[in-house]
């Protein structure tokens, strides 16, 4: 029976605080004067009656942020929450990184003594940050891909891919043997292939560290073990690029993609490389809209042979004359 008292008593008193505490919460809505309802002057930073105009309260603290936005694309642009977690980066960006300058926050050049306590926390810094040999490894190679796909003119997405394909071929221990200079070229290949941007062996053998057939091996070994769906390059994609190079019309341009829309009907296509059908339709398309392109020129900006180039376009031509109205 006193057991049964005090659980009753005890509910009585919970229910007892939850009405106090709903009753203080309706006297913070309501206009002390008047009970009307209470709104928030966000100009004035005021607490005010809507129906008696009573200020309740004033200068309230403004939490929302200092600048304004008016759609929410800019609103997301200033939004200050910290970097966004990246594949890019070995820890994806979220370790800390002391800066280089030896500055304090009012940028005053610190002391001797202060220099050298910072950049003892630097290297302390850098050795938390890559603890293991695999984080080194991802750190090198992710740079290494950084450097290649800036120097490409690659957008950060196929580098994104990128990072996230070495990724799997590391946890899946498809390095060893292999270099990671070698594997790191082959992720941005099959990326840049993937992402509708690709690039040709020749470039990026041109800017990477190792040898174009240590490439094309690796790429087709990272594609096969990780299964790695990668169509075959199209034509098309080169063109845009390469007319951009030689500074060519839009009118070029597009007469470039209807001659390769030309050769793939009828088969041309087949079993050449599609750096070189490119760069022959953006010669040809330059040569039927009167523009002045030589070889030559069309020869440097695709880093092929002029050779390639004559046989290509005169089948591009013969293709397009074939093809049905």
């Amino acid at each position: 029976m006193t057991d049964t008292t005090i659980r009753t008593r005890s509910g009585e008193r919970r229910q007892q605080e939850s009405d106090e505490s709903r009753e203080r919460t309706d006297e913070r809505q309501q206009c002390p004067e008047c009970g009307g309802r209470l709104v928030s002057d966000d100009e004035h930073a005021e607490t005010v009656c809507d129906d008696c105009g009573l200020v309740v309260d004033e200068d309230e603290i403004d939490r929302g942020p200092e600048w304004r936005a008016f759609d929410s694309a800019e609103k997301d642009e200033k939004s200050r929450v910290g970097a966004p977690t990246t594949n890019m980066m070995h820890d994806q960006g979220l370790s800390t990184n002391i800066g280089w300058q030896n500055k304090d926050a009012y940028g005053k050049s610190l002391s001797s003594r202060q220099r050298q306590k910072m950049q003892r926390l630097r290297t302390w810094n850098e050795r938390f940050r890559t603890r293991d040999s695999k984080e080194r490894n991802l750190k090198q190679a992710l740079g290494e891909i950084d450097r290649m796909a800036s120097a490409l003119g690659l957008p950060k997405n196929v580098r994104e891919t990128a990072s996230v394909i070495y990724r799997r071929a590391l946890e899946e221990d498809l390095l060893p043997g292999r270099s990671i200079e070698g594997v790191a070229t082959a992720s941005l290949y099959a990326s840049a292939r993937q992402a509708g941007t690709p690039r040709s062996l020749d470039e990026i053998s041109a800017v990477s560290r190792i040898e174009k057939d240590e490439v094309a091996r690796t790429y087709r070994y990272v594609i096969r073990e990780l299964g790695l769906e990668v169509q075959p390059a199209d034509p098309k994609s080169y063109v845009p690029r390469f007319a951009s190079d030689l500074d060519l019309s839009d009118e070029t341009e597009r007469r470039a993609r209807s001659l390769l829309d030309a050769a793939t009907e009828q088969g041309v296509h087949s079993g050449k490389s599609p750096v070189g059908l490119a760069a022959a339709a953006v010669y040809a398309a330059a040569l039927l809209t009167n523009e002045k392109v030589t070889q030559n020129d069309v020869s440097d900006v695709a880093n092929i042979s002029e050779v390639t180039i004559r046989n290509r376009y005169h089948e591009l031509l013969e293709a397009e004359e074939n093809a049905p109205a």
